[in-house]
């Protein structure tokens, strides 16, 4: 079995790319899995910034090929807040609970503009040099209140009206096949099928 490495150490996002992954028979590793604790700080200003800098950085140091997401919420009353600081909007990095309250919050006044979007930017970086870098990214709009148990992050509240559910109330399965890291991940599938260089990872 192969592995494919993941510069995250985001439980949620694991699980997604392990189930992604394991149809292609991947075995996957991320920053939990290695002996030294390697934190790697986040200064991009954008998704792919930040996607470019986890890859190239866990690359360097293991020598292998890594995959690297960078994702967030995007609403757009609010100037696309929380964007790149979607995990840590309310200060405190991975606190869904606090991060869920500030952006109600912030949406209190408008509650008839709640359009919103997630996106993902996957890298996958080679040690040769080699770089992909694909995007994803769906469409729905921010609920007053949480629904669903399902998911992580801003899953509970972001509704998408085709579906008449939130990511939190989709299976794994379902999430993936519409959700902004399932299509992105599509196009990574795509990239690596059509460049016979890189069809293994």
């Amino acid at each position: 079995m192969k592995t494919i490495y993941l510069a995250t150490k985001n439980k949620g996002k694991i699980r997604e790319f392990e189930t992604f992954f394991s149809q292609f028979n991947y075995h996957v590793k991320s920053l939990l899995d290695l002996d030294n604790n390697i934190e790697i700080e986040e200064t991009g200003l954008t998704f792919q910034e930040n996607a470019l800098i986890k890859a190239r950085t866990l690359c360097k140091y293991i020598n292998e090929p890594v995959l690297a997401d960078d994702s967030g919420l995007e609403v757009r009353v609010l100037n696309n807040e929380p964007g790149v600081n979607s995990a840590r909007y309310a200060g405190i990095h991975g606190n869904d609970e606090l991060n869920n309250q500030k952006l109600l919050e912030k949406l209190r006044d408008y509650p008839n503009r709640r359009e919103a979007r997630f996106v993902c930017v996957l890298a996958l970086v080679y040690p040769n040099g080699k770089e992909i870098i694909v995007e994803g990214d769906c469409h729905g709009i921010i609920l007053n209140e949480k629904r669903g148990t399902n998911g992580f992050g801003y899953d509970p509240l972001f509704f998408i009206p085709e579906l008449k559910k939130t990511y939190a109330e989709l299976t794994s399965s379902e999430k993936m096949s519409i959700s902004h890291r399932g299509k992105a991940l599509k196009e990574l599938e795509k990239v690596l099928m059509n460049d016979n260089n890189h069809r293994r990872i």
